[in-house]
């Protein structure tokens, strides 16, 4: 058995879903398809409730485009005409939902997340719909009954052991072909509708994979593989054909969209390979990854990076061997929600240099200001210091552990280019060496 997932752009246009009929075809396995919505949806709907709740009936507009983008696919796609009448009901009756939580938000001017993460869900709904059908044979499972998560830190993280039970109970015995939404779950205690996150639908037929002992997860998308690098930076850069599940996972943290960052660890945890592959070039074959990436002379796999980031600075001598200090930043940053990619700490302990994206950074300045408000205030530590208009930048590759002289390659091929590094990174295993450097320079 194995699990294909198809992101928005395989899942946009009929002849993308035609491309998808032929890859199923071709399968020989029992599959699991994991769907997106259509390609640009989940913006749209975004648009449609932000409208609602700051307009007038502008969002009626979002709305039609939407509705009308499904039925005529459902026409063009579908041509049985009892399976196309029968789509279109059960579409033309999701839409009607939709429509009137749009309406109940316009109404009493009020989004909430539990509103936005319901509209922004129908998009999947609508698309699992379109592609079971397009598909002989295919039976829809609704992963709103069984993909469950829980509120912790202020976050919506899967509950894993929930999932798993209600995972195998639906896919007992597992069918030959089965289509589900990806990206939409449901809270374990109150039954709410909730989402996996941006890319979530990655994360949907990774938990799948896991659970259900698969062959093999692949991820069909409109690009070949991972990249050595960003080709809009580095024109020459081409396809990795193999990669360890530790260099996919430091690239993706480090802007490699290819991937969902959290879609490795479910399936890393039970070796099953990931292949990337691209829905409109069948005859590539893309990148897989695994625990070890096939035998390869080249120290560094790829380089990955991240615009839009700030640098913040914590500092103060009284941090000098004082127990606990990390602790506080690192955990008050935690309860605020705010992520930290890069930590740099000096080896006197007076200062460490957290980085953060741009987005967050106000928050972050806010609360770790609040955190140590006394300490400022006697003047034992200092105001933070924030640096914006960051890019940040990491080269990856296991072969980099215990070799001499990749360091120091690096910051002599830097400074011969007259870049200007702000901040430093690498990690104990040295599969990473990350750097800060300002914006303009990363092209």
């Amino acid at each position: 058995m194995k699990v294909l997932k198809f992101g928005g752009t395989s899942v946009g246009s009929v002849d993308s879903i035609r491309q998808i009929q032929h890859i199923i075809a071709r399968q020989t396995d029992d599959c699991i398809v994991v769907v997106s919505a259509l390609g640009g949806i989940t913006d749209q709907l975004l648009k449609a409730a932000h409208l609602a709740l700051e307009t007038g009936e502008e969002y009626m507009e979002i709305y039609q485009q939407i509705r009308q983008r499904h039925l005529d696919m459902i026409h063009t796609l579908i041509t049985n005409t009892t399976v196309q009448q029968m789509l279109c009901h059960e579409i033309e009756r999701i839409l009607d939902e939709l429509r009137s939580i749009l309406f109940g938000v316009h109404l009493i001017k009020d989004l909430s997340p539990k509103s936005e993460a319901a509209i922004v869900s129908y998009g999947e709904r609508m698309s699992s719909r379109i592609v079971t059908a397009a598909l002989p044979g295919a039976v829809r499972k609704n992963s709103l009954e069984f993909i469950r998560t829980e509120h912790k830190h202020g976050q919506i993280l899967l509950n894993s052991e929930l999932t798993e039970q209600l995972i195998h109970e639906n896919f007992t015995p597992i069918p030959h072909l089965a289509v589900c939404p990806g990206f939409i779950s449901k809270d374990g205690k109150t039954d709410e509708i909730t989402n996996l996150g941006r890319g979530g639908s990655d994360y949907t037929a990774s938990i799948l994979a896991a659970t259900l002992n698969a062959e093999v997860l692949e991820i069909w998308t409109d690009v070949n593989g991972f990249m050595t690098a960003d080709p809009r930076l580095i024109p020459e850069a081409y396809t990795i054909q193999s990669l360890s599940y530790v260099e996919a996972t430091e690239l993706c943290n480090f802007g490699a969209k290819v991937v969902y960052p959290p879609t490795i660890y479910p399936v890393c945890a039970k070796n099953i390979p990931i292949r990337i592959l691209n829905t409109f070039c069948l005859d590539n074959t893309g990148t897989i990854i695994q625990a070890q990436a096939e035998k390869d002379a080249r120290h560094v796999c790829g380089l990955s990076s991240i615009r839009d980031v700030a640098m913040i600075t914590v500092s103060g001598l009284s941090m000098v061997g004082v127990i606990g200090v990390n602790q506080r930043i690192f955990g008050a940053l935690a309860a605020a929600g705010v992520s930290v990619f890069l930590v740099s700490q000096a080896s006197s302990e007076n200062s460490t240099t957290l980085g953060v994206q741009e987005k967050d950074c106000d928050i972050a300045v806010e609360v770790l200001t609040r955190e140590f408000a006394e300490e400022i205030k006697v003047g034992s530590m200092y105001p933070m210091l924030v640096q914006q208009g960051l890019a940040a930048v990491s080269i990856v590759g296991e072969k980099m552990h215990n070799t001499p002289g990749i360091a120091g390659k690096l910051f002599g091929t830097l400074g011969r280019n007259g870049i200007s590094v702000i901040a430093f990174a690498q990690g104990a295993k040295e599969t990473n060496i990350s750097f800060v450097v300002p914006q303009q320079q990363l092209s």
